[in-house]
């Protein structure tokens, strides 16, 4: 007789995540090879097949999970998150409903939530987020003084770069990106040579100290994440250890039982 507990063994067991990992995998491949015309005019219907078998593979995890966990299964984001994706891809992708067939591609995205290490990731950006609002706020405020500043001393220079705030604004932006900045300054610095200066600072800034605050959050949250799987990793390695001792313990005293039982028998 197959129990809930048996099926959810089941479900957890590492080679049925493999097995989930790897119909990911291949329908991500097959639904690359639909964006070719002559690679579908030769194995169309082979492609479809495949998308529809994967489909169908979903389809049942997603069922056998919520018969196994019940509500449960909404309280964890990751069992949302594929149940979204998977749902969006049963959506009929015809009449109004035809832009939904280039978001078949997002069942790629359950490789995040099937795969621990990218989970960690993305838990760790998610966690980060705060720290990096804080940051990007001090970002645009940077942007926007600099931008007021090089309007108002660069805009008759060069106009087509700093003509007015708009304009500045985008080109300062890219200067932080460290994108085509020597030709921005050097039509600056043609009729102002000391503008220098403004673009030396501004890139010290922005770029080497501001944007690097990103990284800093990012991987301060990424260790925080990973110590917290350490911990609860080692709590279930107690709990479990805590278990078995209480089942060997509960063995001993009834062996004893026994024994005593066997004793009064005898005598």
């Amino acid at each position: 007789m197959i129990t809930r507990g048996r099926v959810r063994g089941l479900v957890e067991h590492h080679n049925f995540q493999r097995f989930i990992i790897a119909v990911i995998v291949v329908n991500a491949v097959t639904l690359a090879l639909e964006t070719s015309p002559s690679i579908v005019a030769d194995y169309g219907p082979l492609l479809r097949a495949l998308d529809t078998v994967a489909l169908s593979v979903f389809v049942a995890e997603l069922s056998v999970k919520l018969a196994v966990y019940g509500r449960r299964f909404f309280r964890d984001p990751w069992n949302v998150f594929d149940f979204v994706i998977v749902t969006i891809a049963l959506v009929p992708a015809s009449g109004p409903f035809a832009v939904l067939r280039a978001l078949r591609i997002l069942r790629a995205l359950r490789l995040i939530s099937a795969v621990p290490a990218m989970r960690r990731v993305v838990t760790g950006l998610l966690a980060a987020v705060p720290g990096m609002a804080s940051i990007a706020a001090l970002l645009a405020l940077i942007i926007f003084v600099a931008a007021v500043m090089t309007t108002r001393l660069f805009r008759d220079i060069a106009p087509e770069y700093f003509g007015h705030l708009g304009r500045s604004l985008f080109t300062l932006f890219q200067v932080m990106t460290g994108e085509g900045w020597p030709d921005v300054a050097g039509a600056v610095m043609a009729e102002a040579p000391a503008a220098w200066i403004f673009f030396v600072i501004y890139i010290l800034v922005s770029s080497f100290a501001v944007l690097n605050l990103f990284i800093a959050v990012v991987v301060s949250a990424m260790e925080d994440q990973v110590r917290a799987d350490i911990r609860a990793q080692d709590e279930q390695q107690a709990t479990q250890q805590a278990d078995g001792n209480e089942r060997v313990l509960a063995e001993l005293r009834a062996l004893r039982e026994e024994v005593e039982s066997l004793r009064r028998h005898q005598t």
